[in-house]
C-alpha cells in the first residue's frame, strides 16, 4: 500500500485539507483502502485540531477534518512515506536537510501539477481564503494526480512495498 505524506508548517490548515482531498481522489480512482495519505508539519506541535475555517470548508465539500490532530514530521513518518508532498520550497528544503536519506521522496505538490510555486497559507485569513486554498489544492491534486501516483508507486516498488 503506497503511503503519501503531505507537509505544511503547523499541520492545521493546508496539509489536513490536502490530505482528505487527495485521499478521496485516490479512493475514487483506485480500490478504496489501497492508498494511505497522512499529513504533518515542519513546525507543528502535536495534538492541535484543524482550524475552524478549514473544517468548515472541507465539510462543505463532504469531507471531515473535525477529528484531525496536528503532528510534527519525524523520521518514522519520512521512512514510511513513499512520497512526501510539501506546500512550499522551504518545507521541501527543510525536510531534505533534516532527512537527507529521504530527500528523493520530497516534492512540492505544485511540482506534481507541473507548476512549481508555493501554496499560500490561509491561516489567520477570512473564510474566503480557506475556500480559495481548498479550490487551489483540489485543482493541483486533479492536475497532478498521474504524477503523484507514478512517483508514489515507483518509490513503493523500489522499497519492496508494492500494492
Amino acid at each position: 500500500m503506497p503511503v503519501i505524506l503531505i507537509v505544511c508548517t503547523a499541520n492545521i490548515c493546508r496539509s489536513p485539507m490536502a490530505e482528505v482531498l487527495l485521499q478521496r481522489k485516490l479512493d475514487e480512482g483506485e480500490t478504496p483502502g489501497t492508498w494511505r495519505v497522512g499529513s504533518a508539519g515542519t513546525w507543528a506541535e502535536d495534538g492541535f485540531p484543524a482550524t475552524d475555517y478549514g473544517i468548515r470548508v472541507m465539510a462543505d465539500r463532504g469531507l471531515d477534518t473535525s477529528q484531525h490532530e496536528s503532528r510534527s514530521v519525524n523520521a518514522a513518518m519520512m521512512a514510511e512515506a513513499d512520497l512526501v508532498l510539501t506546500m512550499t520550497a522551504n518545507h521541501a528544503e527543510s525536510l531534505r536537510a533534516e532527512f537527507p536519506e529521504h530527500g528523493f521522496k520530497v516534492h512540492r505538490l505544485t511540482e506534481m501539477a507541473g507548476m512549481p510555486y508555493d501554496v499560500a497559507d490561509p491561516y489567520g485569513g477570512p473564510l474566503s481564503e480557506y475556500e480559495r486554498t481548498a479550490d487551489e489544492l483540489s485543482y493541483l491534486i486533479e492536475k497532478g494526480l498521474a504524477e503523484i501516483v507514478a512517483h508514489a508507486r515507483a518509490n513503493s516498488a523500489s522499497a519492496g512495498r508494492e500494492e
